[in-house]
């Protein structure tokens, strides 16, 4: 399938996909390389959508510490959610924040 997507958008969903996989590793399945991340993808009329799922226990999203906050700024991790939340138009956490449906309008 071959998508016309805008520059400044194709940026954007890179960098959004390498922070969910990022997360899934790190945060979802701690290291372990025994457990798997599925990465999906699904077109919807002018929308496209990313699924990225690991194998952890989940997290809840409302709970995530603002990194923007006077006391978090310096911190070097912890961006992650803020920026695909900047990044995306939509993004949801299902199955308890073990998997994450970013999307897109184009």
């Amino acid at each position: 399938m071959k998508l016309n997507i805008d520059e400044n958008l194709y940026s954007n969903i890179l960098i959004s996909l390498t922070e969910a996989v990022n997360n899934a590793m790190i945060h979802g399945n701690r290291l372990d390389n025994q457990k798997t991340i599925v990465i999906s993808f699904r077109k919807q009329g002018h929308r496209i959508h990313l699924f990225i799922s690991d194998e952890g226990s989940g997290f809840d999203p409302i709970k995530v510490p603002d990194p923007t906050s006077e006391e978090r700024l310096e911190n070097e991790g912890g961006r992650g959610v803020f920026l695909m939340k900047q990044l995306t138009d939509e993004i949801h956490f299902l199955d308890q924040g073990r998997t994450v449906q970013l999307m897109w309008k184009i």
